[in-house]
Formats: structure tokens, sequence, C-alpha cells
């Protein structure tokens, strides 16, 4: 059914277009082409160039990676596709390997994972900052100019357990676990339940504690949905960016003491490479700055609840937004 539905979609574009070429030829109008005023291909010019993009594996990052990737085609760069890797691990060895050139990495993450500090900087901008220039000097990393949206780890619960249990901000969690320890049920994923920004620095944080067999594994992209649905888990790991938190009545649980950094994405690349290119850093500052948390929440939803094609998300975004033909 969906390959159905998106040859409908390519052979209603392809008469459109078809339709739009013949009158302009009736007009005496000359169609823009990608080269047109305001794409990137007129400003940047990487021709010659052979770079392959990376990404993680879930809906968000599928649809930066595409937007790096055809962003980057645009400009008259060959780009093998790498995206959708794997997760944060695999993903920066490869970057630091040479296997893939660049991919988008998340200033939280940077600063916690990859480079093992234990507590967050306050404040986006000081955290990028931070990131940016311990990477840059310990590892040759360099980060590019973030996007405004923040996917900070967030807890959700639906609003019906919200209003069940008097939930509201993740403070609240302790008196569940006191109160009604069987209804205190978390669905997370592996990686959540390993990193210091995630469940381990979460319940140190709050100083609490859930029982293993309160923790359900899961699979980032069925979290969601158990948590809807309430047979599993009450409580769930979710992104503070995805889509389908509105759209399946989540409420997202206030972190009140200030526990989850800020996550704000940025295109990373070996400082080698963005010497020889120099053109990546105003070309993805252009684009990032489009990526704000209303844009991300309707991408991610596109993909997560309407069942659309992440590589068809991030041309569409282009496209809107001026950077392509």
């Amino acid at each position: 059914m969906r390959t159905t539905k998106r040859r409908l979609r390519r052979w209603l574009a392809a008469l459109f277009v078809a339709a739009l070429a013949m009158t302009a030829c009736e007009a005496d109008v000359i169609i823009d082409d990608p080269e047109a005023e305001g794409s990137l291909a007129q400003d940047y010019d990487l021709s010659g160039a052979e770079l392959t993009v990376g990404s993680k594996e879930f809906t968000e990052q599928l649809v930066l990676g595409h937007i790096a990737r055809i962003a980057l085609e645009s400009t008259g760069a060959t780009v093998e596709d790498e995206i959708g890797l794997a997760g944060t691990a695999i993903v920066r060895e490869a970057l630091e390997a040479g296997e893939i050139d660049l991919y988008w990495e998340y200033t939280g993450t940077g600063w916690i994972t990859l480079l093992g500090e234990t507590e967050p900087v306050e404040g986006a901008e000081a955290q990028y900052e931070a990131v940016a220039e311990r990477d840059l000097e310990e590892n040759g990393i360099r980060w590019l100019e973030p996007a405004p949206f923040d996917n900070t780890y967030a807890v959700a619960v639906h609003e019906s357990a919200a209003e069940e249990f008097d939930l509201s901000q993740l403070s609240d969690l302790q008196r569940l676990l006191d109160e009604s320890p069987d209804a205190a049920t978390f669905c997370v994923a592996s990686e959540f339940v390993t990193r210091d920004d995630g469940l381990p620095g979460m319940e140190q944080h709050y100083d609490i504690e859930f029982p293993q067999e309160n923790l359900v594994m899961l699979d980032e992209g069925a979290i969601y949905s158990e948590v809807e649905q309430r047979d599993n888990c009450n409580l769930g790991e979710v992104f503070a960016t995805d889509g389908r938190i509105a759209a399946l009545d989540l409420v997202v649980l206030e972190d009140d003491r200030d526990f989850f950094p800020a996550y704000n994405p940025s295109v990373t690349v070996r400082d080698e490479l963005y010497q020889q290119y120099p053109q990546l850093g105003e070309m993805f500052a252009e684009i990032a700055a489009r990526l704000d948390t209303e844009t991300m929440q309707d991408l991610n939803a596109r993909v997560d609840a309407e069942g659309e094609f992440p590589e068809e998300v991030a041309e569409d975004l282009l496209r809107a937004e001026g950077f392509i033909g």
C-alpha cells in the first residue's frame, strides 16, 4: 500500500511538472532551474567533492541525514549514503575512522557520552561552545553551527495516567514509586539505560530507583504506542521533538530539577575535511537555522504518524525553504 501511494504521488508530481512546463512554454516563461536564485547550488560549489553522510537509526536522525545528503548533492558533491548506520558509539567511531565524513550529533550527547562529562553545561549556547571547543582540541572533530531545536531526553505518560496518578514533573516519580510501585512501569531503550545522561544519571539526580522488573526494554520507536496503550508501561523514555507526543496524547513530565542537558543538533565533521571544504560551515549554518522545534516535530510526525519516507520529508523541507530548486 505504501509503495502504491508513493508511486501515485510521484505520478501526480510528474503530471503537475509537465503541465507547469507546458503552461510556461505557452506563456514564454522560463522555469527556474536548480541553480535558481536562493538555492544552495547557486551559493556553494562542492563539485568534485566525494563525501559520505552517516546518521543514527531513529527517525529524526534519518531525516537530518537525508537533509545533509540532498543539500550536498545539490551543490555538485558526490555523496555516499550511510544514513541509518547504528547508534551513537558506532556512528562516532565511523566518523573518527574516516568511514563517514559527517553526521548530525547532539551537544548533550557530545558532552556527556562522547567526552565523558557527568554534568551538563547550563544553557544551550554555553553547552555548544563547551563541547565544540573541547572536541576540536582533543579529537579534531569540528561542530558546525547548531540548530535551535532541543531534542532532549524526556519522560512521558499518557494524559490519562498523568491524571490518574497526578504526574506533572519528574520529582513526582518518587511518590509514584512509594505509593503505587506496580504502576511505576517504565518503557526504555537499551541505550537510555546505559548512558550517564539517561536512566542512571536521572535516578541519581532525582534520588529514585526503578526496580529491574519495572523496566520494559523496547526499541525506541515502539515506546510511544506502548505508553499510549498502557498495557506494559505507564512511563516511557521519549525524545522531546518526536511528533508522536502530540499525536498520541502523551504528556511530557517537566524536568523540574534540570537534569537533562541541552541536545541541539550540529553537523560534526573531521577538521581536516572542514579545512578542505570550509563552505560546509556556512552552508549548514543556513540550513540549521531553519530547524526549530515546531519544524522538527512536524517533520518527525510526517514520518512516524503519517507514514511518509524520511528522504521525501527532507527534500520537501529543503525545497520549501528555497535551498533546492
